[in-house]
């Protein structure tokens, strides 16, 4: 009964397990799909504000077009402007004819001379078609001569205030457009910002959940080998008593049998060897158990040993790779203490040999110093030996004109002495820092 239970209590925690383990693929399906919705959301916002800067760039080029087309009307205008005057100012024949056309023509125009034979009613036609100059007489061609300047102020007036209105739409165009990027801009900021919060938000959100999770599942886990680890030495202690108590059932039988076995009757000698017969097979039985288990625990003890001897040669390379590694450790660290120490030599016996020679040095500069010495004193004994001591009033204007006479000598000399002494100074700064 107690198996069925726990057969049945197994069976309905795998159902849970399987049932739990359902809802969490379901969980992270779900989540993935909520990931990918909002990458796809991210990537339309991106191309949304793509497709934002490309209606602002054609925006501009239609601004752009907007005031070439504007331009190019006031030139227009300009030039018809030009034309008009140029064609006031040259004479006409009465038999040419000026037209302007605000469109072009879908066909070739061909000349055709007309015979100037109805001046009337040419003329009558041309104010019916919209010609812009007539021929006029020389009189009225001075006056309109004399008129040009006001005609033409009137003109580029006119023409300065095209430009100004054409600039001034323009401008207005270009100040909406700007306005509306700016405001575009600062709405794609302020999208950004939320969209940044809302995920450092939920970053974080997620980071704590993640965290209180990881703290729960390392509780779970210290919990359960806790659990393990007792429930195995239960197990394991349970064992060595009922291995100590099934020792101990059997020495009870083995006593028993043999305070029973001197106390039969030596009339029932059919009863007795049926006994003794059911008593052997019952004391094979158990003893086919005892081997039984023998063979069990000998095949335990057996995997363990081989597992030990396992684990110790594992340990035994371990430890061979490590002896090997700090021996080459050691050997490297031998070399380089040797090298390092034929390094300190090498740099005491340069330390040596540089003191000996700085000693050398400070020997020749001294000995230098005193020829020098010596020499100064001859010198100043040869200005002694010239000196006329006769007159011993003129005896400092004699010492002026021998240092005069003596004057370069006397400056060279001092030069040396000052190099010399520099010398000796830098050579016992040397000694010093040596």
């Amino acid at each position: 009964k107690k198996i069925a239970e726990y057969d049945e209590e197994h069976d309905h925690m795998v159902s849970k397990l399987e049932d739990y383990r359902v809802t969490y693929e379901e969980q992270h399906k779900l989540q993935w799909e909520l990931r990918q919705r909002e990458e796809e959301i991210v990537e339309l916002q991106k191309a949304l504000s793509d497709m934002q800067v490309y209606l602002f760039q054609e925006r501009e080029h239609v601004l752009r077009l907007y005031s070439e087309n504007d331009r190019l009307k006031i030139r227009e205008l300009e030039d018809k402007k030009k034309i008009q005057q140029l064609l006031s100012l040259s004479s006409t024949p009465d038999s040419e004819t000026t037209y302007f056309m605000k469109e072009p023509p879908a066909k070739a125009i061909v000349e055709q001379k007309t015979k100037n034979k109805r001046p009337q009613s040419a003329a009558d036609s041309r104010q019916n078609r919209g010609i812009k100059k007539k021929p006029v007489p020389l009189s009225d061609r001075r006056g309109s001569i004399e008129a040009i300047p006001e005609h033409k102020y009137k003109h580029d007036n006119e023409s300065l205030a095209l430009q100004v209105e054409a600039l001034q739409s323009q401008l207005q165009e270009q100040t909406k457009l700007a306005k509306e990027q700016v405001e575009a801009l600062i709405e794609d900021r302020k999208v950004k910002e939320e969209e940044m919060q809302t995920r450092m938000e939920r970053d974080e959100a997620k980071i704590a959940t993640l965290t209180e999770k990881l703290h729960k599942t390392q509780d779970l886990l210290y919990e359960s080998t806790k659990d393990f680890l007792e429930l195995r030495y239960q197990g394991r202690s349970n064992e060595r008593q009922w291995m100590g108590e099934k020792d101990k059932l059997l020495r009870d039988l083995d006593h028993v049998k043999l305070q029973l076995h001197p106390n039969r009757d030596p009339v029932l000698n059919m009863s007795d060897g049926a006994l003794d017969r059911a008593g052997c097979v019952e004391e094979m039985k158990s003893l086919e158990y005892q081997l039984t288990q023998s063979q069990k625990l000998a095949e335990m003890y057996r995997e363990q040993v081989i597992q030990l001897e396992d684990e110790l040669s594992r340990i035994r390379e371990e430890g061979d790779v490590t002896r090997e590694i700090f021996k080459g450790r050691s050997d490297k660290m031998t070399k380089r203490l040797q090298l390092m120490n034929q390094r300190y030599q090498d740099l005491e016996r340069r330390r040596n040999l540089e003191v000996e020679g700085f000693k050398n040095d400070i020997k020749n500069l001294r000995s230098r110093l005193k020829d020098v010495e010596r020499q100064l004193y001859k010198v100043t004994m040869g200005f002694a030996e010239d000196m006329d001591m006769k007159r011993p009033e003129d005896l400092d204007l004699q010492i002026l004109k021998n240092v005069r006479a003596t004057a370069g000598r006397s400056k060279k000399m001092m030069g040396e002495l000052k190099n010399l002494k520099s010398k000796m100074y830098g050579i016992e700064n040397d000694l010093k820092h040596l």
